[in-house]
């Protein structure tokens, strides 16, 4: 996957994210789970995205 693209998505959930949060009316706790749900699929995504996340499921402990 292209380093352009993945800047794009970063930028563009990013800014959806910033408008969510910005001009949605919500209680701040439902906005902190949903900025955190968001920054934990975005890390998995990026994970996937570099190869990582398919060698940490080979692990065995």
């Amino acid at each position: 996957m292209p380093i352009l693209t993945i800047l794009i998505v970063l930028v563009v959930v990013g800014v959806i994210l910033w408008l969510v949060n910005t001009y949605i009316p919500m209680d701040s706790k439902i906005k902190s789970i949903l900025n955190v749900v968001v920054v934990i699929i975005v890390i998995i995504w990026l994970l996937k995205a570099f190869g990582l996340f398919s060698s940490l499921g080979s692990l065995k402990v």
